[in-house]
Parts: structure tokens; C-alpha cells; sequence
């Protein structure tokens, strides 16, 4: 909601380097035109992000250019200007300007006066405002801000071993800056907190508050007035010359705040994410001296116990097996709102529930505001950047990370205030995290504590995402238990390179499916080649080199190895880099399914899952369900299949199938079609039979014994059939007679991050696949907004088909359409077997389809 009383800085910023400036901040705030031949500057954003839309360096994303990038020029300040009018009319005489975000401190100049330094602008993640009720003048007014670099121990943004460093340590106006008028009295901070009885029909207790600031010299007396729809409410205030009072509305006060039945905020696959919205004024006789809007969801968080060791939630009264995926913003903090609402839709379209933030990672509020929309949770907390020297680049304590001095220790806790006032009415955010790898030192535990009973006692926090199983030290030396807390419930012991399917199923001691696994995974998911073609020189492409690995992790996982190996190992060794695409991509599809199925399966004795990552921040060879391009990987396709919420699932462990049903109602009258079938494709297993699906239930339906004349590579086919006889699900795995063995012995380290393979599976039969033709019809349907896709494939050969993968071409380009969003992608099709799938994406451009797979002959298609 726009207020009209908010100027919003958005335009007209210019960026120069101090080096090259020798004006003072109180010139440069008084003249325009000296800073009007600077580079035009991006705000929200960083410094280097400018200098790469003004053409200053080459695409850093690309090759290995960002080694060229030097980091000199930003251990200097530099300046940003801008100018932002105000109508001579405008009776409002009082005048404040926030900043959300600066990295790392700031001197802030208007119209040739200084309103804050570097002692009151001091940290990335610091909030804050200044009255610049007697700098500001009506007509033309010229802001001038020198940004000072972080340094290494500041706390700053970090991007841990995910990717190199952004050269300017992000450095910026990274967050908005905002002017705001009021005739004296502003509403600040405004919050809903609700309470839910949930023992019969629901009924919800809504409190309303804010703090209202006089920033006059003199008593002033009105009214602050608010709205949650119909819902009116209204106080009489009189606030004291240059005073703060807090005002609340309880509902035993204003009975209207006490709903019954009212529209919960649920999580996706339990219920719709309801919206309010809370609207306040404040009133001085007629006249509205100032505005707040925010939107909230009624929902409440608690978390439970399982077998008093692992933590889980609950939202509004129901469990939430919490599948995820960890989030990074941009390596230049470049995202666009159009590209994070693409990233949401994407989690939602894999049916997953969660985001992961390590890092409290936004310029804006867009991402939260959209999980809100969206119904996805979030996890929110700082990152452990901030825990290693490696990282910060100063010696660190063990156990609690870099905060442990009394001034650090007053700074972060002062920060994680702010950022907890900047969020909290996000229904989304289920729980904070206020550290990742370690814990927090008891003072500075106890500082969050009082701030979450003074400003959000609405959702529980972590003191750590690790804990459970943390004696082992497979991160850090020190056992993560906290002196106030305790354990924190929850685990982070890996794995975070290859990893088997079994391990997930028969692990017990690591990161296996049991407890709540907070970050986690099968390690590098490698992009499509279409992709590997934007970010790797053509020259460098094939065979893998120095340039792939510069877009790998860091330290540990600074190549792809151990992927490779895995390929070579299990589906033989690829002469081309078109049959290492194919291979990668059934690898990453093989990987990434059963990590999420098996805590579906185990859902009695799990918790939560978060597969570590979601995204990139740049192009890059881990960690990610789909690149930074936004073009989906398999590991993407077999995260959807994987975390359908009605689903029937092989257990790599015990080799039965499950029936897993997530949803909090019984599903009735379901029949499974089981087939197992050769390399020939020829069936040698098929069975059927109905069962009934529990509310929130995994459970075994059948054994899959040893088959005699079973080739070494085979194939099970699993399709789900609803009460009507119409097919809702199913899985197609391929499988090895030569079981995975796992080596627990190995020694890696003081960081065990993964558990290596003594024995590979055996998949090279894939290779003896005949190639098949796939016949398409299509039909195509054009909105205002987008374009949706309909096709039937068939295979009409003797062979299955084996990982059809689709895609659609710009047909004026050749670029891919992304995002593109299919209901199912990755496919296979047994002999003589035709499906149909859907896709909608937004571009008007007319589009090709392109048909590949593992033995599909390609095609392309124009599609009318």
C-alpha cells in the first residue's frame, strides 16, 4: 500500500568512488550538478552491482571474470546522491528519513547538513531513522551518503563456501531509503499478535499495537484509529512533548478483536494462506498526522518433542513435516522482484513447504511477502558466516563464533531487534534461527530471549540449527548446547557431497531420516548444458577443467569429483559433453529423490528436511534444484515427484513400497500398479491392489522380493489410481542388482561431510538402451499473461524411453523459455505408453518444443 505521506528514494542516484571526489559531504548535498555526471546507481543495491550495469567490468558470472574484478577500489568509501522533491503545499513541518540496510556504515548529508555518522550508521544489519525535520526545505532537497566498506569481522552479508566473494564485500545502499512526513506524530512498528483457542470451533484473540512517537516540542492530543477489514477500533492518546508511548488494543477491551472461525493462515497442501490487513492513523483533530499499513495471517506456531530428543512444528494445531530448501539472494544483490517471485513459484510447483534463509537474506520485503501469499514457511536467522574465521577473516571462539565481545555481543543483539521488528507480522516465518553452526554466547542468548518477549512471543526460536548428534563434532570440535536452551532439537551433520540412495533410508547415526535434518544433501547438482554454455567458454567446455570448478563450492567442495566419479562409476564414463548432460542429469534426478522420500517414508520419526540449496547466487556447479538461469535441473523434477503429498514410494533400505498421504484427511478406495521391468523392457513383475491412505500417514504395501532372470540394470514402475480409476501418481526408478556400499570407515577430516560409497551401484546396462522415437501432438492456449502448453507424448517402440526431457525454445532467439513451469518433466515412457503434460510460462514470444532424452531421437517442434 502506498502512503502518501512516503517518498520512497528509488530514482535518481548517482554513485562515484571518494577517490575520485574531492567535494565534502555538505557540498555534495548542496549542488546537484556536481554529481550529475556519475555513474546512474541502483538503489536497492550494491556498489559493484552498478559498476556491472554501467559496463565497468565484464559479466562477473561468466568464465572466470570475476578473478579480474580487483578489490582495491573498494576499501574506499563511496558516495551516492540523489535528490527528491517536496511540494511547497505540503502542511506536514515534520520530517524523519529511514534507512532499512546500509553495508557496512554510512555519513549521511541533506541540503549541506550532517544527520548521521558512522557512530550511528555502524552495521549491515542496523535499522535506522533520523529526524531531518530541520534539514529538509520545500521544492529540490539533495541527499549525499558515503558508504564505508565492511572490514574483515564486521558483520556483514557472507556467502560461506557456496561461491566466491563478491569483490566489494556487497557493499551499498543494499536495503530502501524512505522520507517520511507526519504533522508531529508518527505510528512506528506496527503488530498483530494473535492467539488461538483451538479445543472446539477455532476462535481467534487478535492484539493490536504500536508506538507512537511525538517529535513535537509540544503536547499533542488525537486519536489512533485502526481497521483489520470490518473490524474498527480507536483510542483517544495524548502524548507528552518529544515522547514514546506504546498503545495497545486487547481483545477484552474491543471485542471485535476476538474472532470466531476465523481465516487461518495454513502452509501449503493444509489449508489457504489467509491475508489481513491492518490499516492505523493517527488523528489530531481532522487531520492525519501519520499512517501504517501491514498484513499479517492468523495462524499460531508451537513446536513438539519427538521421543524428547528431535524437535518439530506445528501450525494452527497440525504437524508440518517441514521439506525445504536453503535460500541465497544474488551475489551482487541484483535479484529483481519478477525473478524471486519466479524462485517462490518454483518451491511451490516442487511441492516443498519451507525456505530456508541462512542469512537474513532481501532488499525488501518481496520474498517474505510473497511466501506469505504463497503459503510457504520460512526459516530466518543469521548465517554462519559469521561463526568461522575462515569466513570472517579474525580469530573466532569455538563454540560461540565470532560474537563473544561485550560490544559485538551489544551490536548483534541491537541488530537482530531490528530485522525481528522489520519481520515479524510475516505469517510465513515459522521460527527464527539465531545462530547456524554453533550457539550463541549466554549473554547474548539472553538479550534475544528478552527481545522476543518484548516484541514477538508469537513463534519459537532455535539456538542453534545444529545440536542433535553434535557430540560427534562432524562440524566444529564443541558440542551445540546451549547454556540456557539446552539442544536445540534439530541436526545438521551433513552429508553435503555424493551420497547413495540407501544412505538415506539406512543411515542411523548422521543425516539419515530421522530428527530434523536442517541443512543437507547429495552434493553438486550440475545445470543443463544450455546453461553450462552461459556461464563456461566454449573452449573450456569439454573436458571438465579449471573454469567448472572455479563455479564449484569453496574449500572442500571446489570441484566436482566426487560427482564425476559417481557418473563414471554407475553409468559408465562419458566421451562427450552432450552424454556427461545426459548422465549428470539422471544422476541428479537419482540423488535428490530419495533424500526427500525417505523422510516422507520415516515421517513417524522425522521432522524435517532442508535440502542445502534451493538456489545459486551465481552460476555454479552445487547445490541447487535449479541454476542460477532458473532453468531446472532433474534434481528439480524429482524433488516434485518425490515430495508429492500422495504418493507411493521405494525404500532403498528394506525395498518395499509405501503409501505416503500428507494430507490431514483419509484418501479412500486408492489402488497401486507395481511392475518391474528388465533392461528389455520387458515386464517380469506386476501387481495391483487397493488400500486406504491414513490422514498423515507413510506405510508399507508391499515387498519387493529377489526376481530370478533380473538383468543388472532394471526398472520399477509405480502408478497411483484414485476412487474413480484415474491415475494421480507414480514413480519410475531405475535400480541395480548391485546394491550401493556405503563406507562409514573412510577418514575425512575434522569435517566428515559426507559418507562415501565403497562399491557403486551398477547402471551401465542403461547404456544398451535402443533409441526410440517419440510422437507429439500438442495444442496451445494464449492469456494476457501467458501461454499454456499441452502435450501428449507417445512412445510407439519396442523400448522404453527412458528421462524424455522438454524444453521450449524462443523461436526468434533459440534462448529457452525460464522460468517455464511443467507439471511433470524427466519422463519415462514404457513401450507403447502415451501421457499427456502441461506447461505455462510467461513470455507472448512464439515457442518451439524441443524433445531429448536418454535414447529419444531429439526433435523439435513448432508449436501454433
Amino acid at each position: 500500500m502506498i502512503d502518501p505521506n512516503n517518498i520512497y528514494l528509488k530514482d535518481h542516484w548517482k554513485l562515484g568512488s571518494s577517490e575520485q571526489i574531492s567535494q565534502s559531504g555538505n557540498i555534495l548535498s548542496t549542488d546537484a550538478a556536481i554529481s550529475k555526471d556519475w555513474l546512474p546507481a541502483t538503489v536497492p543495491g550494491t556498489v559493484l552491482g552498478t559498476l556491472v550495469t554501467n559496463g565497468v567490468y565484464q559479466d562477473p558470472y561468466f568464465g572466470e571474470n570475476l578473478k579480474a574484478i580487483p578489490t582495491d577500489p573498494f576499501k574506499a568509501p563511496w558516495w551516492y546522491t540523489t535528490t527528491f522533491l517536496i511540494d511547497s503545499d505540503r502542511a506536514d513541518p515534520f520530517a524523519r528519513i529511514y534507512f532499512d540496510g546500509i553495508n557496512h556504515k554510512a555519513n549521511v548529508w541533506l541540503n549541506g547538513k550532517l544527520i548521521a555518522d558512522v557512530n550511528a550508521i555502524n552495521g549491515t544489519y542496523r535499522r535506522t531513522s533520523f529526524n531531518v525535520t530541520g534539514a529538509i526545505v520545500p521544492g529540490n532537497n539533495v541527499l549525499a551518503i558515503e558508504v564505508i566498506p565492511p572490514k574483515p569481522g564486521d558483520f556483514s552479508t557472507g556467502f560461506v563456501d557456496w561461491n566466491p566473494s563478491p569483490p566489494d564485500g556487497n557493499m551499498g545502499i543494499f536495503r530502501p531509503v524512505t522520507v517520511k512526513l507526519s504533522r508531529g506524530v508518527r505510528i512506528e512498528n506496527p503488530f498483530v499478535k494473535t492467539r488461538l483457542d483451538l479445543t472446539g470451533p477455532i476462535e481467534a484473540a487478535l492484539s493490536v499495537s504500536a508506538e507512537l512517537y511525538n517529535d513535537s516540542d509540544r503536547e499533542i492530543t488525537g486519536r489512533l484509529s485502526g481497521s483489520i477489514g470490518p473490524i474498527k477500533f480507536e483510542l483517544p492518546v495524548t502524548l507528552e512533548a518529544n515522547s514514546k508511548q506504546d498503545v495497545t488494543f486487547q481483545p477484552g477491551d474491543f471485542p471485535s478483536l476476538a474472532i470466531k472461525n476465523p481465516k487461518l493462515w495454513w502452509p501449503v497442501n493444509l489449508g489457504e494462506p489467509h491475508l489481513h490487513d491492518l490499516n492505523l492513523e493517527f488523528l489530531i483533530g481532522d487531520h492525519i498526522s501519520s499512517t501504517a499499513h501491514t498484513r499479517f495471517g492468523i495462524r499460531e506456531v508451537t513446536d513438539y518433542w519427538l521421543n524428547d530428543i528431535h524437535r518439530g512444528y506445528e501450525i494452527n494445531g497440525k504437524k508440518v513435516l517441514i521439506k525445504g530448501a536453503g535460500w541465497t539472494d544474488d551475489l551482487l544483490l541484483m535479484d529483481t522482484h519478477e525473478k524471486i517471485e519466479a524462485q517462490v513459484k518454483y518451491v511451490k510447483q516442487m511441492n516443498l513447504n519451507c525456505i530456508r534463509l541462512e542469512g537474513i537474506w532481501g532488499k525488501d520485503h518481496k520474498l517474505y511477502d510473497l511466501c506469505d501469499e504463497h503459503g510457504l514457511l520460512l526459516m530466518v536467522g543469521w548465517s554462519c558466516h559469521w561463526e568461522h574465521e575462515i569466513h570472517m577473516g579474525v580469530p573466532v571462539s569455538e563454540r560461540f563464533g565470532a560474537v563473544y565481545k561485550p560490544k559485538d555481543i551489544e551490536h548483534v543483539a541491537q541488530a537482530w531487534e531490528e530485522q525481528v521488528l522489520w519481520l515479524r507480522n510475516h505469517p510465513s516465518i515459522f521460527v527464527w534461527t539465531v545462530a547456524s553452526d554453533k550457539v550463541p554466547i549466554t549473554e547474548l542468548e539472553q538479550k534475544y530471549i528478552d527481545t522476543f518477549a518484548k516484541y514477538d512471543p508469537t513463534r519459537p526460536y532455535l539456538n542453534s540449527t545444529g545440536g542433535v548428534g553434535s557430540d560427534q563434532h562432524v562440524i566444529g570440535s564443541e558440542d551445540v548446547i546451549s547454556e540456557i536452551s539446552g539442544s536445540s532439537g534439530v541436526k545438521m551433520l551433513g552429508p553435503y557431497a555424493y551420497t547413495a540412495p540407501v544412505y538415506w533410508y539406512t543411515d542411523t547415526k548422521f543425516g539419515g531420516a530421522y530428527g530434523f535434518n536442517t541443512e543437507t544433501g547429495p552434493g553438486a547438482q550440475v545445470p543443463q548444458l544450455e546453461s553450462l554454455k552461459k556461464f563456461i567458454p566454449e573452449d573450456k567446455l569439454w573436458p571438465i577443467g579449471g573454469v567448472w570448478d572455479y563455479h564449484c563450492g569453496r574449500y572442500e567442495f571446489a570441484t566436482i569429483d566426487r560427482f564425476t566419479t559417481a557418473i563414471d562409476e554407475r553409468y559408465g564414463k562419458p566421451k562427450s559433453i552432450e552424454e556427461f548432460n545426459k548422465k549428470a542429469q539422471a544422476l541428479n534426478y537419482e540423488l535428490m529423490r530419495p533424500m526427500f522420500e525417505a523422510f516422507q517414508v520415516n515421517k513417524k520419526k522425522s521432522t524435517g528436511v532442508v535440502q542445502w540449496m534451493l538456489n545459486a547466487a551465481w552460476p555454479k556447479m552445487y547445490w541447487q534444484l535449479y541454476d542460477y538461469y532458473l532453468n531446472p535441473t532433474g534434481a528439480f523434477y524429482a524433488t516434485q515427484k518425490a515430495c508429492a503429498p500422495l504418493q507411493l514410494i521405494y525404500n532403498y533400505g528394506d525395498h518395499q513400497i509405501y503409501a505416503v498421504n500428507d494430507h490431514p484427511n483419509k484418501v479412500e478406495n486408492l489402488r497401486a500398479r507395481i511392475r518391474v521391468v528388465n533392461i528389455d523392457s520387458k515386464i517380469v513383475l506386476e501387481e495391483n491392489m487397493s488400500f486406504d491412505a491414513d490422514p498423515d500417514s507413510s506405510a508399507p504395501i508391499f515387498q519387493l522380493e529377489a526376481l530370478e532372470e533380473l538383468s543388472s540394470t532394471y526398472f520399477l514402475d509405480l502408478r497411483l489410481y484414485n476412487s474413480e480409476g484415474q491415475e494421480t501418481g507414480g514413480n519410475f526408478y531405475w535400480l541395480s542388482t548391485q546394491e550401493e556400499t556405503l563406507d562409514y570407515e573412510t577418514d575425512l577430516g575434522p569435517f566428515a561431510y559426507h559418507t562415501p560409497s565403497k562399491r557403486y551401484a551398477d547402471l551401465r546396462l542403461l547404456n544398451t538402451l535402443s533409441q526410440t522415437e517419440i510422437a507429439v501432438t500438442h495444442t496451445v492456449a494464449v492469456t494476457k499473461t501467458e501461454q499454456h502448453v499441452s502435450l501428449t507424448l507417445k512412445n510407439p517402440s519396442n523400448s522404453i524411453a527412458f528421462l524424455i526431457n522438454l524444453k521450449l525454445i524462443d523461436r526468434a532467439n533459440g534462448e529457452l523459455i525460464l522460468p517455464v513451469f511443467w507439471d511433470d518433466n524427466f519422463i519415462s515412457l514404457l513401450p507403447g505408453e502415451e501421457r499427456t503434460l502441461h506447461a505455462n510460462f510467461g513470455s507472448k514470444n512464439a515457442v518451439n518444443l524441443k524433445v531429448e532424452g536418454w535414447n529419444v531421437n531429439p526433435m523439435e517442434i513448432i508449436l501454433k
